[in-house]
């Protein structure tokens, strides 16, 4: 069984900065994605950035040149700097893996979301 469990998340007042932290365990052969996510109280979940296995990245434009993503292969952990926070930054996070498992199983699935609030 695979678990991806986040931390870090917290209060931080305008142009803050926070890091968060989401460790996969449990059976796992490699993976291949792992990402973060947001959803904001009344809107849709979005994607934040994801790595892949390589080492590319990808962001929305909205958090371009203030949040970097970067990966522990060694640790199976993901993390996400985020610099100069916004009011507008504030939701809930989720962490994102696509991987296989030790059976070769694909697996793809998510943490259980840790609360980011940017507020002064």
């Amino acid at each position: 069984q695979v678990q991806l469990v986040e931390s870090g998340g917290g209060l931080v007042q305008p142009g803050g900065s926070l890091r968060l932290s989401c460790a996969a365990s449990g059976s796992i052969f490699s993976i291949k994605v792992m990402g973060w996510y947001r959803q904001a109280p009344g809107k849709q979940r979005e994607l934040v950035a994801i790595i892949i296995s390589g080492g590319g990245t990808n962001y929305a434009d909205s958090v371009k040149g203030r949040f970097t993503i970067s990966r522990d292969n060694a640790k199976n952990t993901v993390y996400l700097q985020m610099n100069s926070l916004e009011p507008e930054d504030t939701a809930v996070y989720y962490c994102n893996a696509d991987l296989l498992t030790g059976t070769r199983s694909r697996y793809v699935g998510w943490g259980q979301g840790t609360q980011v609030t940017v507020s002064s």
